[in-house]
């Protein structure tokens, strides 16, 4: 199993699979519109402007499980990301990150990449996955990792 063989759905409700990302490294964010941690978007996108022409690609992916930070329906969180802060990078349908309806791409990652003390579950919105262009999940960064601090590691993978 690899990340390649995963199918999302966009937030515009198309299927998608992550093996059209392949050769590129993926930054991809768990993301809410009502959390503290939403004006990452900005700093997302920036690395996104910074970096897509070099290989990156950031994948955003709204999940309300943490204090229903993200109610919305795809077309508001997709206005919402848009108009407050330029969001091009692609994004997502909404999916669960934690518990038995969990996307399988955050199982995978969660098993790829535990956080603190082995443990896999996302503790809130912004948590992040770097992965190479081979495919291999590289590192999982907390939330309140701000995404121009990945700069480097991002540089030492381009």
């Amino acid at each position: 199993m690899s990340i390649y063989d995963f199918t999302v759905k966009t937030i515009h409700g198309e299927e998608k699979t992550l093996a059209e990302y392949k050769g590129n490294i993926l930054l991809i964010v768990n993301t809410a519109s009502k959390c503290g941690f939403t004006p990452q978007y900005k700093e997302l996108q920036e690395l996104y402007d910074q970096y897509r022409d070099k290989g990156l690609v950031v994948l955003g992916f709204p999940c309300n499980q943490f204090g229903s930070q993200e109610p919305g329906t795809e077309e508001e969180i997709a206005q919402f990301c848009e108009l407050n802060y330029g969001v091009t990078f692609p994004m997502f349908a909404k999916v669960d990150v934690n518990g038995e309806h969990a996307h399988p791409l955050f199982d995978y990652l969660t098993e790829k990449a535990p956080g603190v003390f082995g443990t896999k579950a996302i503790k809130w919105n912004f948590t992040k996955f770097l992965v190479d262009r081979d495919g291999t999940v590289i590192e999982r960064f907390a939330p309140k990792t701000r995404p121009a601090e990945l700069k480097q590691e991002i540089e030492k993978l381009l």
